[in-house]
This record gives C-alpha cells, structure tokens and sequence, in this order.
C-alpha cells in the first residue's frame, strides 16, 4: 500500500521543523552540560547529580504529568513549555557570563528542563494523532520522519556544536539552546488548533493518573508495547555503561574510535526508521515488532562477541537499525488504537517505566563487569533482549494488533454509538463481563465518554 506524501497536512511540516530545531538545541546541551559541569567541579558524585537531575521528572511526575496533558490544551501545552525553557536556559547563560555558575544551579536547570521535556513530548505524542486523523499509515510516515531528524539532530550535529560552541564560552552552547526553544516555541504557537475531548467528570488528578497506569497494565498490547522499551533500557543501559570500557580493553580502540561506534549505531538508527513503514506493511505490524525486537537481541549478542572494533561497528548498527523502526511503529501503533482523552496518560506511562528501568541496567552492567568480565554484561543484555522477545511477541501479534486497529477505526467513526453484546448488555456496563478484546471494550467506551467532545470538528488523530 502506498501513501501520497501530499497527505500529510501542512502543520505536520511546522511541527516537524519546530521539533528538528528543538533536537539541534537539544544536542547542543547533551553535550555541553557534562563539560560545563566539569569545568565547575570534578566530584563524579556531583556531577552524577547533575545527570541523574534530568531524568527524575519521569521517575516523579511521569503519570501525574500524563493526567495533566489530558486536562489542558496540548498545542498550548507545547508552546508554553518551550517558551518557559528558553527563559529557563537563559538563567545559567547569565550566571556563566557574570562567573557566578554552581553546581546546584546547574542541577536545578537539568531538573526543570527534564520536567518542561516530560510535558513536551507528552503533549506533542498526544497532539500528532488528532493532526493526523489517526491514520496509522500517515502516523508511521510521521513519525519516521520524526525519529530520523530527531536523530540526525540531536545524534549527529547537536553534540559536535555542543563542544564547538563551549569553545568559545561558557554561556554560548545555553543561549544557542535557548533560541532553539525560542524558535520552537514560536512554530508550534502556529500550528492549527485541534478539538479536544469534553472534560471527564471531576476526578482527582491522582485518581485520573492511576485511571491511565491501569488502561496500559489490563491491555495485553499496550502492556507488551510498554515492556519492550522499559526491558530495553535495562538492558541498553547495562551496555551502555560499560561500552566505553569495553571498547578501549576488548576492542583496543580510543576517544576517536569509540565516537565512530556510536557514529554507527545512529546511522543504523536513521536506516532503520526510514524503513519502518515497509517493514510494517511487509510483515504486519506485529510480526515487524518482533522481528525488531530479536534483531536487537542478536546484534547486542554479536557485539558481546566481536572480535574487532568493525564487527563491532556492524553489530551496534544493526542495533540502532532495530531500535529506529522499533521507534516509530510502537508509538505509531499506540496513537492509532489510544482513544484521545486518555493518551497523555498512556504515553507517560509507558515512557515512566521505560525511565525507571533505566537506573536498574546501569546497575545490572556496574555490577556484572565488577563482579565478572566486561563481556558478561554484554551477554546478560542480550539474554534479557531475548527473553522480553519471546515473552511479548504474542501480546503485540498481528492478530491482536489487527483487532485493536479495527476496534479503533470504530470507535472513531462518526456513527458510533454504544454497541451491545450478544447478550444485551450495553457496552461500557459496568456489570459486563470481560470481553475477549479489552482494546475493542475501551476503545468503544472511549468514543461513548468522548461522543461530543469534537464538536462536529474532525474526529480523532494522534501522536
């Protein structure tokens, strides 16, 4: 099946020029803010402080974050959010030029900016759908366009000009960054407005969050979609964690060598997002993601084992090459069959997990490399890549993909109305018994909660 590429809408192309600017600015700091904290202190526990400080949003407000996205209008949510990051960057900017730069100011911005990242790309995950109608082809189509920019952006040219741009000052890689959200900002306050749903009855933002942890755990596909990057980076990061060390004792290679590693598994990551849509298309959805899935296992197997630095350079290709189309067919899948109202939840669930995991492969690879060889965590993560495959390859099948995308598609169409079951009970009874396909059962309760929400608008798209 081909797509016309004129069918994306000409806000997809604002959105997609706002977030390629904001991965550059993103870039830019990844790499600068190590290095500008080095340059204030040498204390690895301070500067651990300084890393840790980004990611604790998620660990924190992952979910509550969620609920509040599905509260508030999510372009708003997006622009103002850039906006205030902007402003926030341009406090340390300032207090690099007048010499008055700290490590806890800098903790402090890294904590705020995790936070305003949380609420971004909540908002935008949940906005892309209603842009699109969501429509799972044009949602791959995308979100491959996404991913590959992003990519390119904030892997290839942001962290290069991160370091250039420290060269000639302190305070040049923030305000650079700044602007990037200024930018942002300003592209996103562009893009159309799209309908929303009608507020849910009044509820406690807690009782809301833990309404959307539950919608992703009692879904078999949502589950097995939140699983495969929450096992991920368990194992990811436990590679991650020793690859330097790997690299310059297994591999005999140096700084230059090791960037040129990572080099190819961002060049695999941008093949493999180009090529996701077709993989989907080829094999089913479902099949796609397993096959990604066990790629990723086998390639992480091959770099434990790798006898050179090239063969190792192909394995974390083939690697990112799975990662990529990994990336852009579970969010796509995920914001095709989501209904609308619930989305920021589910998407900050899955990605909640997905961060709290993190810290736990970090451990897992410290521990394995000091207790054993530097290989075993290699050996380990792929095991887990391995395991996680076969355990979540029936829950996202294409049989049950297929039924989640039909069940979406009718709940989405402007017929809609409450079904009934072979026995006369209403759908959305709660005295109902579990149907064999929960995605169809709260798909269609969805569009029963949501029946005026777009107000003869277009119905619903996602992101």
């Amino acid at each position: 099946m081909t797509v016309d590429v004129q069918k994306l809408p000409t806000g997809f192309g604002r959105l997609w020029t706002a977030q390629t600017v904001s991965s550059l600015g993103d870039g830019v700091t990844h790499a600068a803010l190590p290095l500008l904290a080095l340059t204030l202190t040498r204390d690895p526990m301070a500067l651990a402080v300084v890393t840790a400080a980004g990611t604790l949003p998620w660990l924190l407000f992952g979910v509550l974050g969620g609920a509040l996205v599905d509260r508030w209008d999510r372009r708003r949510t997006m622009w103002v959010t850039d906006a205030a990051r902007a402003v926030l960057l341009a406090i340390p900017a300032a207090a690099a030029l007048l010499d008055v730069l700290d490590i806890a100011l800098l903790a402090t911005v890294a904590f705020l900016l995790g936070l305003g990242g949380l609420l971004f790309d909540t908002a935008a995950t949940a906005y892309l759908p209603d842009l699109l109608g969501r429509d799972p082809v044009l949602l791959e189509r995308a979100n491959s366009r996404l991913r590959g920019t992003q990519t390119a952006a904030s892997g290839f040219a942001g962290p290069p000009a991160g370091s250039a741009l420290l060269a000639l000052g302190r305070a040049v890689p923030l305000f650079a960054d700044a602007v990037s959200f200024a930018l942002s900002a300003l592209l996103v306050r562009s893009l159309p407005a799209v309908p929303r749903p009608v507020p849910q009855a009044r509820e406690s933002l807690l009782r809301q969050a833990r309404a959307g942890a539950s919608y992703v755990f009692r879904d078999r596909l949502l589950l097995g979609l939140a699983l495969r990057p929450a096992v991920g980076n368990v194992a990811f990061i436990a590679v991650e964690t020793v690859l330097a060390l790997f690299a310059r004792e297994r591999l005999g290679i140096g700084t230059f060598g090791f960037g040129l590693l990572l080099t190819a598994e961002a060049t695999g990551g941008l093949l493999g997002a180009g090529i996701a849509s077709f993989l989907g298309r080829r094999l089913g959805t479902g099949t796609a993601l397993t096959c990604t899935a066990a790629v990723e296992g086998l390639a992480v197997l091959g770099l434990a084992a790798a006898p050179n630095a090239y063969l190792a350079g192909l394995a974390l290709a083939v690697c990112g090459a799975g990662m990529g189309a990994t990336m852009v067919l579970a969010p796509s899948l995920r914001q095709t069959i989501v209904p609308a109202h619930l989305m920021g939840r589910v998407a900050s669930t899955s990605r909640m997990l997905a961060m709290c995991a993190a810290p736990f492969g970090a451990f897992l690879g410290g521990w394995l490399a000091t207790a054993y060889d530097i290989r075993t965590p290699l050996y380990a993560a792929a095991g887990l890549l391995l395991a996680m495959t076969a355990i979540t390859a029936s829950m996202t099948g294409n049989r049950r993909v297929e039924a989640a995308l039909r069940a979406a598609a009718q709940a989405a169409a402007p017929t809609a109305a409450p079904a009934s079951d072979p026995a006369g009970a209403p759908a959305g009874d709660p005295d109902r018994p579990e149907s064999r396909d929960p995605v169809h059962e709260a798909a269609v309760q969805g569009s029963v909660r949501s029946s005026g929400s777009y107000g003869g608008g277009p119905t619903g798209t996602d992101g």
